[in-house]
């Protein structure tokens, strides 16, 4: 299964990417994540691991282990899921006049390996709702700072 949104955030690709990759603070703006902590001895770059504590119908249901496997600040950043979801998900960033393009897309499989392709087909429109609720939060947290500000709450 996949499913790609797009959207334009109004600050510069810089800003937009260290909120990206503020990772404890990504379950603020990302519907599905109760939790996320980086396991990794390091934050940044390829091999970045992170356990994110995730949401089904609003309730937290499994924890679920993420690797940064493409890191090319501040322009495009791809990570592997694991757990009952596998595949890649992929964020990146242009500029354009007026911010930055967001675009975030997600390559999935579930675990399932005879029903998992007639699952993934039914859960694609519901991702594609989450994942559209997710980037207006992003925006609206974006927004929160106004033009070159810091996001409340943003560690630097």
């Amino acid at each position: 299964m996949r499913v790609e949104r797009t959207i334009v955030l109004p600050v510069r690709r810089d800003e937009a990417w260290e909120v990206l990759v503020d990772w404890e603070r990504q379950a603020t703006w990302m519907v599905d994540a109760d939790r996320v902590d980086v396991t990794s001895p390091h934050r940044e770059g390829e091999g970045v691991t992170l356990a994110v504590r995730t949401r089904v119908l609003g309730v937290p249901a499994f924890t679920e282990p993420i690797q940064v496997v493409v890191w090319d600040p501040p322009r495009l950043l791809a990570v592997r899921h694991g757990g009952p979801v596998s595949g890649t998900g992929t964020w990146s960033l242009d500029g354009v006049e007026g911010g930055t393009r967001f675009r975030w897309s997600e390559e999935l499989r579930l675990a399932a390996p005879v029903v998992g392709g007639f699952v993934a087909t039914l859960y694609a429109p519901v991702l594609g709702l989450l994942m559209d609720r997710a980037m207006e939060g992003l925006r609206r947290y974006v927004i929160a700072a106004g033009p070159g500000g810091t996001v409340p709450g943003h560690r630097p």
